[in-house]
């Protein structure tokens, strides 16, 4: 209100000192010509009266109009069409300046959306495309046991994983609501995040110490499970030869995976699940995409779930995720 009052105050300047100024101009002319002045001060004070009574009505009209734009001001720029009249020239120029503004910001925004769905739907069908080759190649290989094999195999696995990364990112933002919200055996589905990477360990030569997660959990399989595996992923990832990952399950429902790996730098534990984040670690290895845990984290978010992470260089790493909520 303050604010409003400064601004009609300097907006009304002028017409206040033109008032006063034709005031003085008749007070000296009556003064020049030895008139009596009261012929002039009553006049001006009955003016300055009904002037005041008519001030205060225009002063309530702004302050209603400016409430009004107010409002306006909060919508976003495709919703902007009511506006109020204009009460001059130049206020119908501004008024028609922001109403072209507004067109061309909603047939952006249109054309930007038309784009996005456009790039969306081909990486979809892309990312569904590309599986056909990759599982060609690997029925290809499965007859040929070799240190070639073994390694296009691995390779390839790499790959999968990715793809799922693409489709995953893809439905996250699609806004799809492709979620099943009920109750399911958590064991079940941490045995087959673990299933998916039998190779891996046994490869990698890396010990799997597992205690069976007894327990149910409200969430949704297909979600909770990637978001396992991008754990156990990154656990492998970043876990030396002859390593040790233990995935147990913590009172009340916390699922808690850790590792004997290299850990994370302090100073970048704040920042992990950032987008595109890769850390001390993740730069070093030159093939991380920061991708992995930022959608960890939008994904228990979406499930109601939390994820919490503690490292240190000299310990490893773990990640706890609490499934209770």
């Amino acid at each position: 209100m303050k604010d409003f009052l400064i601004l009609y105050g300097r907006e009304r300047k002028g017409e206040f000192l033109r008032f006063f100024l034709f005031s003085l101009i008749f007070l000296c002319s009556f003064a020049l010509y030895h008139l009596p002045t009261a012929a002039v001060l009553y006049p001006a004070l009955i003016c300055l009266l009904i002037g005041v009574i008519f001030l205060i009505a225009d002063l309530r009209r702004a302050f209603g109009r400016h409430r009004w734009l107010s409002r306006l001001e909060k919508l976003p720029a495709a919703l902007m069409e009511d506006f109020p009249e204009a009460q001059g020239p130049a206020e119908a120029d501004c008024l028609r300046i922001i109403g072209a503004l507004c067109k061309q910001q909603k047939e952006l925004q249109s054309n930007m959306e038309q784009r996005y769905t456009e790039m969306v739907d081909y990486y979809t069908i892309w990312a569904h495309q590309i599986k056909t080759p990759i599982a060609s190649m690997r029925l290809n290989l499965q007859n040929e046991d070799s240190v070639l094999s073994r390694t296009v195999q691995e390779d390839l696995f790499r790959i999968e994983q990715y793809v799922e990364m693409v489709l995953t990112y893809l439905r996250l933002d699609g806004g799809s609501s492709d979620y099943v919200i009920k109750e399911y055996n958590l064991d079940e589905i941490v045995r087959q995040a673990v299933r998916h990477f039998a190779g891996q360990f046994i490869s990698r030569k890396i010990r799997l110490v597992y205690e069976p997660v007894a327990g149910r959990v409200v969430t949704d399989e297909k979600w909770l499970l990637f978001v396992i595996e991008q754990i156990l992923s990154n656990a492998l990832k970043y876990t030396p030869v002859g390593g040790c990952i233990t995935v147990r399950l913590e009172e009340p429902s916390i699922l808690c995976i850790s590792d004997t790996g290299i850990g994370i730098a302090p100073e970048d534990l704040p920042r992990i699940f950032e987008k595109g984040y890769t850390g001390y670690n993740g730069r070093s290895d030159k093939k991380a995409s920061g991708i992995g845990l930022y959608l960890c984290r939008r994904i228990c978010a979406n499930l109601g779930h939390r994820i919490a992470v503690n490292s240190s260089p000299e310990s490893g790493t773990v990640v706890r995720m609490d499934l209770g909520r």
